[in-house]
């Protein structure tokens, strides 16, 4: 990742700084702010290195241990950038509507995901060749509006370990819904939110498209330098069994063969005479003879 200066003057040039008209800003917002200029409040960019860096780091290692982290921002600045962003690590997305209780009532809306998947495959694989064209129409039709809302959360299979919310002040309910659940959250924080709200908060300007898309790619770049890392992990770890596997195969073979050769120089023989020392007589054999010669 990028060092404090270079990324304190894309910040700069990307206009993270600006923040909203004085009459507007949440005192709670105050260290963050460096200074007003012509009634705007300008948010101090050592700040947004700091807790940049600070969300980066912690993103990193929930991704690394395999946990999905929700990308949110409904926002017309946010949703192309955000769709690209999630896109670009698998990550779960929103960028058109947050449903109300899209966290506190999954198991509804998992309902709502598997019948838009069940669906498009009737649709595909010719179920739906047999009932009428305007049915297949409204059938497609449905498909297409639960795409739009739930198509970024198809293969979401429980509930996320993290959101990133773009403007937490527009995404109010995804925030409420992830404090509920005590779910880790991430926000773009302008000068018009409570910052506490969130649990790592990130000051810097929610409107701009610029803002936006500098803080939501240099975090994308923290997530996937965590998958990377636990790729490498896994691959690792695969080797090591598989090198472990192969000494105990040779192990086992080398005691097969030790136990073979063993148990040949060690059975007693059995046989002709040589074998097994002089052959004795048997008392009824040596009366025999005795008898014969008186």
């Amino acid at each position: 990742m990028e060092n404090n200066p270079s990324l304190q003057q894309q910040l700069l040039e990307a206009g993270v700084h600006f923040g909203h008209l004085r009459k507007k800003w949440n005192p709670k917002m105050l260290p963050y702010i460096f200074a007003e200029k012509k009634g705007i409040h300008i948010i101090d960019l050592n700040k947004t290195v700091e807790s940049l860096q600070e969300a980066a780091s912690v993103m990193k290692q929930i991704a690394r241990g395999g946990k999905k982290i929700l990308f949110v921002g409904t926002k017309k600045q946010a949703k192309d950038i955000v769709n690209e962003c999630a896109r670009r690590v698998n990550m779960p997305f929103v960028t058109e509507r947050w449903l109300g209780g899209m966290l506190t009532n999954f198991n509804t809306v998992r309902k709502s995901v598997k019948k838009m998947q069940s669906i498009e495959k009737m649709l595909g694989d010719g179920t739906f060749d047999s009932i009428t064209k305007k049915e297949r129409l409204t059938l497609s039709r449905d498909k297409e509006k639960m795409e739009k809302v739930l198509g970024g959360i198809a293969q979401l299979g429980r509930v996320p370990a993290a959101l990133f919310i773009v403007d937490i002040g527009h995404e109010h309910i995804a925030l409420a819904e992830a404090k509920r659940l005590g779910i880790t959250t991430f926000g773009v924080v302008d000068t018009n939110c409570d910052p506490n709200k969130v649990d790592f908060p990130v000051p810097a300007n929610d409107d701009a498209t610029k803002s936006i898309a500098i803080i939501a790619n240099y975090l994308t770049a923290a997530i996937a330098e965590g998958l990377a890392e636990r790729q490498a992990a896994k691959e690792e770890e695969a080797d090591e069994t598989v090198s472990a596997d192969e000494n105990e195969k040779k192990a086992a073979k080398l005691l097969a063969e030790a136990e073979a050769e063993g148990g040949r120089g060690g059975r007693p023989r059995t046989g002709g005479p040589g074998a097994g020392g002089p052959r004795r007589r048997t008392p009824s054999s040596g009366g025999a003879r005795g008898g014969g010669r008186r």
